[in-house]
């Protein structure tokens, strides 16, 4: 299990639109289940964003959804 993920929201193809979610948190949620991370910086120039998790987030979560928490 990986820590860290790639991130993209949707209509977030720039740069600078996406800079402004570093540092905010993120959600997985699976069924009862949900681990909380942290964006840490962007990815590429594409609007892609790197979350690190406090655990390993499993090989189910990738391509399903992620929500933003509001801080």
């Amino acid at each position: 299990m990986s820590k860290e993920i790639l991130i993209q929201f949707v209509n977030s193809e720039a740069i600078a639109p996406a800079g402004s979610f570093v540092g905010k948190k993120v959600v997985w949620k699976n069924g009862k289940n949900s681990l909380i991370g942290q964006i840490v910086g962007l990815h590429g120039k594409n609007g892609m964003l790197k979350a690190k998790f406090k655990k390993g987030v499993p090989g189910q979560a990738i391509g399903q959804t992620v929500e933003l928490i509001n801080n």
